[in-house]
């Protein structure tokens, strides 16, 4: 095996470590989301909290969104992010590849 070989496993073994050693070590435990704890961290020191607005699409449905609409257009974001990504990041690797085709002609 190579040194990025190598790299790679010991990489995403860790990655999965990270993962799954918390499910067992904390048996029972609950893991809520960021929003979850910062909304109980900012009724724990100011008490009663009103939100200075509500999100457009609450107001246009009338109430909250349900779980699977927002795991949606959270995984729609996602896509768009990684396609965004991918298109600038393989823009370069192509513009490296003619720049060093350019380089070998005047060679």
């Amino acid at each position: 095996m190579t040194k990025n070989t190598k790299t790679v496993i010991i990489l995403l073994a860790a990655a999965l470590c990270i993962a799954i050693v918390p499910l067992f070590a904390q048996k029972g435990a609950e893991f809520g989301g960021s929003d979850d704890a910062g909304s109980a961290m900012v009724e724990e020191i100011h008490g009663e909290y009103t939100p200075w607005f509500t999100p457009i699409l609450e107001t246009a449905l009338g109430g909250e969104l349900p779980g699977e609409v927002e795991s949606l257009i959270f995984c729609v974001q996602t896509g768009i992010g990684v396609g965004i990504i991918a298109f600038v990041m393989g823009r370069y690797v192509e513009r490296r590849k003619w720049m060093k085709g350019d380089e070998a002609e005047k060679d």
